[in-house]
């Protein structure tokens, strides 16, 4: 009986052993809104159409605002009515555009500065893959 026992507290400490280590290994690291200052500019491909976008993100008031440049679209420096950050994500919503912009932010190793963001634009009900690299400026 002892044996059957001991057994049993064995497997359940293992269990508990696993979720543990796999819990510490799945949680995103939280990003400061500070890691995003800056200009973030990449392609943005809708069919056969390319052209360049850029975020440039400020802190006003202690609150992350964003600016949307595309020469393209004839758009220099449109504010975003809302900027988000949580955890390793930022999302930034333009309604008059109906505009949606979602990103996994990539750290360098430090942890500390964004290296890339990988997103996604969402625009009248399109999808579009969108990565964007810092840059002093916008190029356009």
């Amino acid at each position: 009986m002892r044996a059957v026992t001991y057994t049993r507290r064995m497997k359940r400490i293992a269990v508990l052993l696993l979720l543990m280590a796999f819990s510490g290994g799945v949680r995103s690291q939280d990003v400061a809104p500070e890691a995003l200052l800056g200009t973030f500019e990449g392609p943005l491909v809708i069919g056969r159409d390319s052209m360049t976008l850029a975020f440039t993100f400020s802190m006003t008031g202690g609150e992350l605002r964003a600016q949307l440049f595309s020469a393209a679209m004839g758009i220099y420096g449109m504010p975003a009515d809302s900027v988000s950050v949580s955890e390793n994500a930022v999302r930034i919503a333009i309604p008059r555009l109906d505009l949606e912009f979602t990103g996994r932010l990539r750290l360098d190793e430090s942890g500390v500065r964004v290296q890339r963001i990988d997103g996604d634009w969402f625009q009248y009900s399109e999808m579009v893959p969108v990565i964007l690299l810092p840059v002093d400026a916008p190029s356009f």
